[in-house]
């Protein structure tokens, strides 16, 4: 008995002694908006889920993002779980997430998707919090950016503050520019590319796609010339410069028709890709490529697409539109526990440059490496898959090596340059018209990949989709655009 006593007193005093030690160890207790507590245990900091678009995710993704979650748990208390969609995959996946009630916390997203997300409660309102909790935030992004962000008046997302007015450029391998001939300076519309198109097709051989494409987006900028109302609707639209402001089914329009004819004989030319209606990654090494930049974005560009050097052209632009202000957006979930620390995270990635270049570029020593403090750096792979125009401004990020010191000034001045769509400041409210709008969306996707890659022959397909646009709704949130642009214009 006494023996068995005795084991008892020794197994009770082992049990105190690792209760103790166990309380020892979960001291770090402190609230995770605490930014003034640094601590070496991070395990009561909250995770914050962000949904982004991006590439294939690399070997190294996992490490990058731990380096980036030691930094901001110690410096505002918070770390995040970045969760990639990608480009093939984005406008689906994102819409599971919304219609299914997904956990998550923050989330990408733009004018394509946002407004349908706004009405259905998806993310939260942030109009007083924004300003309450990180008002370094609000002042450091223009009133303007702000207003094109807006939603009935009330903000729910923080808009990337960059080139927030639209340039597009035309870019062709400065290989093939000088193997043809090509004047890229004098390409200014798309009847200007069938030569150089043809002539490079005809120089490299069948299989060879001067206009390679993919499903996501056909032909980048296609729809520039007309404000869509920032309701992610092509075929309903004002054209920018109508002072009128009248909306118009934009496929049935002579200049848009003429140009889906010339993207439909390049399809049969063999000039783009004939697997581009279900091709959801581009490869690397395009020969021409269509997107919206600026000045130096060219060296961006040459990195993603192993392309020695592109010689660019500005075909459009600039323009300011609420669509463009809304082409990069991060949201924060209604159900989200977390809203504050997701502001907090958001103001840390819009004014600290070293979370922002690690956003950007990724691990340092792996990705890229600084030239010059957080002001240069220069890439050493081509796999980091986050797309940095998505992430926040570009004002306090790294240049690469190569383009302008001034860049990002140039960046401003294009902003300050832009002409204004008559549309600007103008966001459709579309809350009495949800099942409209999913309709048309509906009808829309079933046909907009093949229409604008060039697969279908457009004066069979417009008529069609016309024709089961207009019994989704499509007539109904013309006339409700129309009734609310009035107003908007009194």
């Amino acid at each position: 008995m006494k023996r068995s006593l005795k084991l008892i007193s020794i197994m009770c005093v082992l049990t105190l002694i690792m209760t103790a030690l166990a309380a020892c160890g979960s001291k770090s207790d402190s609230p995770a908006s605490d930014s003034s507590k640094s601590s070496s245990s991070t395990d009561d900091v909250p995770t914050l889920v962000w949904w982004t678009i991006g590439g294939q995710v690399p070997n190294n993704f996992d490490k990058a993002i731990a380096a980036m979650n030691e930094y901001t748990a110690e410096k505002i208390g918070v770390k995040v779980d970045i969760k990639v969609a990608s480009w093939g995959e984005w406008e689906t996946k994102i819409n599971t997430i919304v219609n299914t009630g997904e956990a998550f916390d923050m989330m990408f997203t733009n004018g394509s998707k946002y407004n349908q997300q706004v009405a259905m409660g998806s993310f939260a309102d942030i109009t007083d919090l924004v300003q309450s909790e990180t008002p370094d935030l609000y002042k450091f992004i223009p009133e303007k950016v702000w207003d094109g962000s807006k939603v009935s008046g009330k903000i729910y997302s923080v808009p990337t503050y960059k080139d927030s007015s639209l340039t597009q450029y035309w870019g062709f391998d400065h290989t093939y520019v000088e193997k043809y001939g090509i004047d890229v300076n004098n390409i200014k519309t798309l009847k200007d590319l069938d030569k150089p198109f043809h002539d490079m097709k005809a120089g490299e051989g069948k299989s060879f796609y001067p206009l390679p494409m993919t499903q996501s987006e056909g032909l980048n900028g296609f729809f520039n010339e007309y404000d869509d109302m920032a309701l992610g609707l092509g075929p309903v639209g004002v054209k920018a410069d109508d002072a009128s402001r009248k909306v118009i089914s934009v496929l049935e329009q002579p200049d848009v028709m003429d140009n889906l004819k010339m993207l439909h004989q390049w399809y049969k030319d063999g000039i783009i890709n004939p697997d581009a209606p279900t091709k959801p990654e581009a490869d690397k090494g395009k020969p021409f490529l269509s997107a919206q930049g600026f000045p130096g974005a060219e060296i961006g560009w040459q990195i993603n697409n192993g392309v020695e050097k592109y010689d660019i052209v500005q075909n459009y632009g600039p323009i300011y539109t609420t669509t463009t202000i809304q082409g990069s957006l991060n949201a924060i979930s209604a159900n989200s526990k977390y809203k504050k620390e997701a502001l907090k995270y958001l103001e840390l990635v819009n004014t600290d440059s070293k979370l922002r270049n690690m956003l950007a570029y990724g691990e340092e020593g792996v990705d890229f490496q600084k030239i010059d403090g957080e002001k240069v750096i220069e890439r050493i792979s081509d796999t980091w898959p986050l797309a940095s125009y998505t992430q926040g401004t570009f004002f306090n990020m790294a240049t690469n090596k190569g383009a302008p010191e001034d860049q990002w000034e140039q960046v401003k001045k294009l902003n300050e340059q832009a002409f204004a769509s008559s549309l600007l400041g103008f966001s459709m409210d579309i809350t009495n018209l949800s099942t409209e709008v999913a309709n048309t969306k509906a009808v829309w996707d079933k046909y907009r990949y093949e229409l604008l890659t060039g697969a279908s022959d457009p004066e069979k397909m417009v008529p069609k989709i016309v024709s089961e646009l207009k019994a989704a709704g499509m007539d109904a949130i013309m006339k409700a655009a129309q009734e609310q642009i009035d107003a908007f214009s009194k």
